[in-house]
């Protein structure tokens, strides 16, 4: 079955960085796009970036661009997000998800405060 699993969230100060992780299994991680997504409480669950199969073709919410950064790598079927400048209105939890199919992981938190 498919599974994601998130992680390297936690605590940053405003202006730091953090990189999360995201593992995937059980469906054809080298020819799907991936998304990452974030939930901030009592918000609506928003797209913050997506990639291309092969990783050519990149897009970010206007929130984040210019800071964070999507990557993947098909042979260790795995997605990566870099976040740098992080502000508190980046304190979400955050999600991986292949882009054609609705499956979720558990997410990882993020937390952004001096």
């Amino acid at each position: 079955q498919v599974q994601l699993v998130e992680s390297g969230g936690g605590l940053a100060q405003p202006g730091g960085s953090l990189r999360l992780s995201c593992v995937a299994s059980g469906f054809m991680f080298s020819s799907t796009y991936m998304a990452w997504y974030r939930q901030a409480p009592g918000k609506e669950r928003e797209l913050v970036a997506s990639i291309s199969s092969a990783g050519r073709l990149l897009s970010y919410a206007d929130s984040v661009k210019g800071r964070f950064t999507i990557s993947r790598d098909n042979a260790k079927n795995t997605v990566y997000l870099q976040m740098n400048s992080l502000k508190p209105e980046d304190t979400a939890v955050y999600y991986c998800k292949p882009r054609t199919l609705s499956y979720w992981g558990q997410g990882t938190q993020v937390t952004v405060s001096s």
